[in-house]
């Protein structure tokens, strides 16, 4: 399977753009980059019975974030703090960082 590329990583901001939970902002769990899905917290919450078991006596009803696919995520900038596009930019030192469109800031992580 192929690996695709995405300007998304481990905890940062992101805002929900389309779907249920439009408008909410989250921290970004986990980025699959087989499946194009990202898991975000507190966003895209199901809800699955579970049957009781040696390890959960009770059983009951637990609510898990499911994941979302990344065109309906845009990244959060820290210095707009608004949802922008990303450009990679290359310093003079060779390092790879991500540039706001809107305001020329880099984003950190």
């Amino acid at each position: 399977m192929e690996r695709y590329k995405s300007k998304l990583k481990k905890d940062d901001k992101v805002k929900v753009i389309a779907g249920k939970d439009q408008g909410k902002i989250g921290k970004v769990l986990k980025v699959d980059r087989k499946k194009k899905r990202v898991l975000v917290e507190n966003i895209n919450i199901t809800k699955r019975h579970q049957r009781p078991s040696a390890q959960n006596r009770q059983g009951g009803i637990v609510e898990t974030e499911s994941p979302l696919n990344w065109s309906n995520v845009m990244l959060m900038c820290n210095k707009c703090v608004k949802p922008v596009r990303v450009r990679m930019q290359i310093l003079d030192d060779g390092q790879k960082v991500r540039i706001c469109r809107k305001c020329n800031e880099q984003i950190d992580a």
